[in-house]
């Protein structure tokens, strides 16, 4: 992606199945689960940047020990920090001879990650800003084991204000205004309420408080905790988490919206925001690495039972096609199949721009998150030239016309010529206060290949999508142009943005997206602004109305234009006025259909479609306009 928006948090979990002391002798440490746990977090750092987070629980402690433990920094390399600076807690621990590296329970007893359960966070903020009060995981503590929690996830919610009001009405007072807090909170309401339900029950049966105890230990059921919880929620999600006994869980919502794998094997339960992670970290085929399905939780008890139920009623399934592709890294074995298709599906429209003149274009792509997609777009180049050649010569060869000069003409010309032509520098700080040379320093984020491009070459190059045009404005086109081409060509791997996101990416301000800037001036230019008048009110009136509106009206301000006109449209906004070049730009973008082709079985595209998959999503757009409309910036959820 050329420019920044709003990535999709990361979660990961390693769970025991056999005592520390196996791993000690079998692995040579009993900080086993704590490597792994790193190591997954490590192959998902791409998935957040704002902050990290770890947990442990250690199973079987004396009472008046401490068993739940938490670490998080926002601190810049936040992932390192973490782990080297809890690592070198162990090695004072070590030198000091507090503990004793070949004894476990001395480990354990003074370590404060040395568990059976391992939880770990990595945050792209989307609400609630950027301090340490936000970073996952969120600690719900209490005296009583199953009711303390430790809970962490990729998710938005879209109805975080009714989330609160519902706390309100059972009494509580919540203080944040976040939908992890409210979560947290709802979950541990309920919580609180199976502990205190079971208590009571077994009080009045007549048991001793020593047995009761045991018996919620052993007897909480989580799955029903959180079918009460989760009756109103709204958005999509990947929760992790732990309860103080050493019972965990992993959830996904119930239209699959965010991503989660798992798998478990006579060693460990393990689950984590992506599969190749799991499959590089613990050696596993992809087939042994599962999904969560939709609306089901996965309960690893502290006995090592595994259960997966549903606890809400699965939908249609959503599946966010942004995680294929480029949120989830491509060395998965599908994404990477998929991220080739959707740029093999973009070798028609190419074609045509440059009427075929591959001998005089020069392929590339920008930024470096594109070259799966490259690859697969100059691979679909070269088969269908190679066919084309095939066919030459065996007419060719039919007519009697064969011959060492044509064999040279159809062989040697006209073939898919790819080169490195953009490099990305790495970000220079914006320590100058003037908006101006922030703006100048920025345009110098990218580099190129110089020498390569003639005047007479078309310059295409690949993108995986255009948000806001900004990068391109600012920075890409400007010093693409410096190379003088006759075209420059940028293709998109995916379909014009043109709605907001509600379920993960923090992308909910519509004058923001360079699709809906193309439409709004293309009204304008014909006339019709009155439209966005229309669309006004009727948003107000849907905000307004008690009913359940699932109506996008935005819809309307793209209708009167095919995608051909926006995307030409686009092309002029984006064109870099301001330099000494009279070459032509195009913007290429993949088609919904090329999408869906690519990715069958990912079929969350609200972003491109503004086909939401819950209520949320259509009243999210709809105040998205009226924010637009009202010049008032911020989130519109």
């Amino acid at each position: 992606m050329s420019e920044l928006i709003k990535h999709e948090c990361g979660v990961a979990q390693v769970r025991l199945k056999k005592p520390l002391e196996y791993f000690a002798e079998k692995y040579g440490t009993p900080l086993y689960g704590f490597y792994k746990l790193f190591l997954l977090m490590e192959k998902q750092r791409n998935r957040g940047q704002d902050g990290a987070g770890v947990a442990a629980v250690k199973f079987d402690m004396p009472p008046g020990d401490p068993y739940m433990f938490r670490e998080r920094t926002v601190k810049s390399n936040s992932l390192d920090r973490i782990f080297k600076e809890t690592l070198k807690k162990y090695e004072k621990l070590e030198r000091s001879g507090e503990i004793l590296s070949d004894y476990v329970p001395s480990i354990k007893a003074k370590f404060d990650f040395c568990a059976e359960y391992y939880m770990g966070h990595l945050r792209y903020g989307t609400s609630g800003g950027y301090s340490l009060s936000v970073c996952h995981p969120f600690f719900r503590r209490s005296s009583w084991p199953t009711k303390n929690l430790m809970l962490a996830g990729n998710f938005n919610m879209t109805n975080t204000k009714e989330l609160n009001e519902s706390l309100i009405s059972m009494g509580q007072h919540p203080i944040f205004a976040t939908d992890t807090q409210a979560l947290l909170e709802k979950v541990g309401f309920h919580l609180d309420e199976a502990h205190d339900n079971l208590y009571r029950y077994l009080r009045d049966e007549g048991h001793e408080p020593g047995e009761i105890s045991e018996r919620i230990l052993n007897e909480i059921d989580l799955v029903k905790v959180f079918r009460k919880a989760a009756e109103r929620w709204d958005g999509g999600y990947t929760l992790i988490g732990a309860i103080g006994n050493g019972d965990s869980f992993i959830l996904r919502d119930p239209r699959g919206i965010r991503p989660a794998y798992y798998f478990e094997d006579d060693e460990v339960f393990a689950s984590a925001s992506e599969r190749a992670p799991l499959m590089t970290i613990f050696s596993k085929d992809a087939d042994a690495i599962h999904e969560v399905p939709p609306g089901n939780i996965i309960v690893v008890k502290k006995s090592g039972e595994l259960l997966c139920e549903e606890f809400t009623q699965p939908e249609s399934r959503f599946q966010c096609s942004f995680e294929r592709i480029y949120f989830s890294r491509g060395n998965d074995p599908d994404i990477y199949k998929e991220r080739k298709l959707l740029g093999a599906q973009l070798s028609t429209q190419v074609l045509d721009e440059i009427d075929h003149d591959l001998e005089n274009t020069v392929i590339s792509f920008i930024p470096n998150t594109s070259e799966v997609g490259y690859f697969g777009f100059i691979e679909k180049l070269r088969l269908e030239r190679r066919q084309r050649v095939k066919e030459a010569i065996l007419a060719a060869q039919e007519d009697g016309e064969l011959n060492e000069e044509l064999l040279d003409d159809l062989i040697m010309r006209n073939w898919p010529r790819g080169e490195k032509i953009a490099h990305k520098d790495q970000k220079l700080r914006t320590f100058i206060s003037s908006e101006n040379s922030r703006n100048e320093m920025a345009s110098l984020v990218y580099d190129v290949t110089y020498g390569i491009v003639k005047e007479t070459d078309n310059l295409v190059c690949i993108d995986d999508s255009i948000v806001r045009g900004t990068t391109l404005r600012t920075s890409i086109l400007k010093i693409l142009s410096s190379l003088n081409p006759k075209k420059i060509i940028i293709a998109s791997t995916a379909p014009q943005i043109r709605y907001p996101d509600c379920y993960g990416i923090d992308m909910s301000e519509l004058g923001k997206f360079i699709a809906f800037e193309a439409a709004t001036i293309l009204l304008k230019e014909i006339g019709k602004t009155e439209v966005l008048n229309s669309v006004y009110r009727k948003c107000l009136e849907c905000m307004s109305s008690d009913e359940v509106c699932e109506i996008n009206y935005v819809k309307e301000v793209y209708a009167p234009f095919t995608d051909v006109q926006i995307s030409r449209k686009i092309s002029e906004i984006v064109y870099p006025k301001d330099r000494d070049w009279n070459g032509e730009v195009s913007i290429i973008y993949q088609t919904v259909e090329g999408l869906r082709q690519s990715l069958p079985d990912h079929k969350g595209d609200w972003y491109f479609t503004g086909d939401y998959p819950t209520p949320g999503g259509y009243r999210v757009v709809n105040k998205a306009f009226v924010n637009y409309y009202e010049k008032s910036t911020g989130r519109s959820y």
